[in-house]
């Protein structure tokens, strides 16, 4: 660390310790050449996470986006603010650990209608509406036929697995 008084480029660590806020190292710091004293704060700079928008413009990852879209899907339905939190909480963990710096809206779209299509049938359909862009009634009821589908194959698969012979 180069001195700020002098400029002398090796500078001696007398004391390290964690911010009280515990978001930076606080070092006190020495300059053997011309003897003053000052104090470094080194913080971990993360590269923000961009989200590539359908018209190719990017704009800066925000976790509250996420959690408005999934509050008004689920508005006046049976599902608490700590599920819906939890939703956007773990988009945003998923995100994180991908380790890709871009992700398109499209698949974060994806990734909350997969959560909603498990915990609320009207609160996906509500979503999807907005999500895949409706243009027309016969759009909206394929939407709803294929989920019709999906939930009468989990039937399905849970009465043959029930029938399964034990050993």
């Amino acid at each position: 660390m180069k001195c700020p008084f002098c400029h002398f480029r090796d500078t001696k660590v007398l004391d390290s310790r964690m911010s009280e806020e515990g978001d930076c190292m606080k070092r006190r710091r020495k300059c053997p050449h011309c003897g003053r004293r000052f104090i470094t704060y080194e913080r971990y700079e993360a590269i923000p996470l961009m989200v590539i928008k359908k018209d190719l413009r990017r704009e800066i990852f925000d976790r509250k986006k996420i959690l408005s879209g999934i509050i008004k899907a689920c508005e006046k339905r049976p599902i608490s603010m700590h599920q819906i939190e939890q939703i956007s909480l773990d988009i945003e963990q998923k995100i994180a650990n991908s380790n890709e710096r871009e992700i398109s809206s499209m698949q974060i779209g994806r990734m909350v209608m997969d959560y909603l299509k498990e915990i609320d049938e009207v609160a996906y359909i509500r979503f999807a509406s907005v999500y895949k862009e409706f243009k027309d009634i016969s759009k909206f009821t394929e939407e709803l036929k294929h989920l019709k589908n999906l939930k009468n194959d989990k039937k399905k698969e849970v009465i043959e697995q029930s029938q399964l012979p034990l050993e």
